[in-house]
């Protein structure tokens, strides 16, 4: 099923690439907290892609840890990609994640962040980089879950139906922790582990945060969008609706973003196996007393 439009995806990134520095902090982040998850990893992973690399984040936050000696910067933006081949780390690539150029058992990690939520087949896209790893490769990604921007959602969808009697498609569906844990299973990955984290970003004003959100590329790419300009009326009464209900003793408001993690490795026959049922040596009833 196609829900976003690719295109559009693109070119907001493309938009986005040219005033890059001034919108990634939340890109930084998550970059930071995905590499951290390295450190507690024993294994060297020498040849590694950046999956969505936006402006080189994950790069700047290995600083050679992983035991990554190449890491390819990959992101559907030629743009976003120019601007992370100025770190001069490695090879850069243009490319589309659900069609990976790799060659099957290429790779022995793919990092993934806060992209993978744009893509429209995400099963599809999760195959293919588990075939694009070694055996017992790593995929190692974020994205963001279902409760990001749950007071913006709510506030834009009350001021639509407040003033133009109906909703619209003005905000992307996320998918949930369960969701994407059954997805990796579904694409053939081992020892799945999947866990969400809450960033709260407090801004000065609701129209800041979604100026933001315009310049991080993160704007609205569903394909059943209106494809005129958003309603004047509606987004300034969204914004009262949210200064109402969230604006604290400082005046700013929060914004919530759920990142979900996904950690998942390649089948190998090294990996350890679940023991079959009735194989346990401890009664449960001797544990309890």
């Amino acid at each position: 099923m196609t829900v976003f439009d690719r295109r559009v995806v693109r070119w907001r990134r493309e938009r986005a690439a040219v005033d890059w520095p001034q919108f990634d902090f939340l890109m930084r982040e998550t970059a930071d907290r995905l590499v951290d998850r390295l450190d507690d990893i024993t294994r060297a992973f020498p040849l590694a892609l950046d999956l969505g690399c936006h402006g080189g984040e994950i790069a700047e936050a290995l600083n050679g840890r992983g035991g990554i000696q190449t890491l390819i910067q990959a992101d559907l933006s030629p743009a976003m990609v120019r601007s992370a081949a100025a770190r001069k780390t490695g090879p850069v690539l243009a490319c589309d994640e659900e069609l990976l150029p790799f060659a099957p058992a290429s790779l022995d990690a793919i990092l993934s962040n806060l992209s993978l939520h744009w893509v429209n087949d995400l099963p599809g896209a999760l195959i293919q980089a588990r075939r694009a790893l070694r055996p017992d490769g790593l995929f190692l990604g974020c994205l963001l879950g279902g409760d990001t921007l749950s007071e913006l959602r709510t506030c834009l969808a009350d001021a639509e139906m407040e003033l133009a009697g109906g909703l619209s498609p003005r905000t992307s569906p996320l998918a949930d922790v369960r969701d994407v844990g059954n997805l990796l299973a579904r694409a053939g990955f081992a020892l799945p582990t999947v866990d969400a984290d809450i960033i709260t970003v407090r801004y000065e004003s609701p129209l800041k945060l979604m100026a933001d959100l315009r310049g991080m590329g993160e704007s609205n790419a569903v394909l059943a969008r209106h494809r005129g300009l958003g309603r004047r009326d509606v987004m300034m009464r969204a914004a009262q609706l949210y200064l109402e209900r969230h604006q604290g003793p400082d005046g700013r408001v929060p914004a919530t973003f759920e990142v979900i993690t996904l950690t998942a490795w390649a089948p190998d026959p090294s990996q350890p196996k679940p023991l079959p049922p009735g194989s346990g040596q401890t009664s449960l009833t001797d544990v309890l007393h």
